[in-house]
């Protein structure tokens, strides 16, 4: 799946605005995801994707840290320039998981395997939006 192609689909599916937008939500999730996995799945991971955001997960892959889904949801939180409010946790995990519902259908299903096998159990909550057969909207 091409880069425009990608954010189209982040777009569409988390009900954003702009491409702007969904482009900020791509990028915080790839690097909080770059940050958290080893850096060979993130580079095996990055090979799938555009060079536009594959850099995002391997420009953070080089210190992996080992931190739970709610950190996670925080440094999307952080990063997701498109999120504010009260809500921005909530909306931080939801821009994720779709944004990871998107990636599942950009890598091989044997990538986004090992990408799913690299993460605790504790980070199920992020493969919700992948595992489901309809994309719901956010709330």
């Amino acid at each position: 799946m091409d880069h425009d192609t990608f954010i189209g689909e982040v777009q569409n599916r988390a009900e954003l605005a702009s491409r702007g937008a969904a482009l900020s939500a791509s990028r915080a999730t790839l690097e909080a995801l770059g940050d958290r996995i080893q850096e060979g799945e993130a580079t095996d991971l990055a090979a799938q994707l555009s060079d536009e955001l594959g850099h995002y997960l391997e420009d953070h892959a080089a210190t992996t840290e080992a931190f739970g889904f709610e950190e996670f949801v925080e440094r999307v939180a952080e990063r997701d320039e498109s999120v504010s409010g009260d809500e921005d946790r909530s909306t931080a995990a939801f821009h994720a998981r779709t944004v990871v519902d998107v990636l599942s259908e950009a890598v091989s299903e044997g990538e986004f395997s090992e990408l799913r096998n690299a993460l605790p159990e504790e980070y199920d909550p992020l493969f919700e939006i992948a595992d489901a057969d309809e994309h719901p909207g956010p709330g």
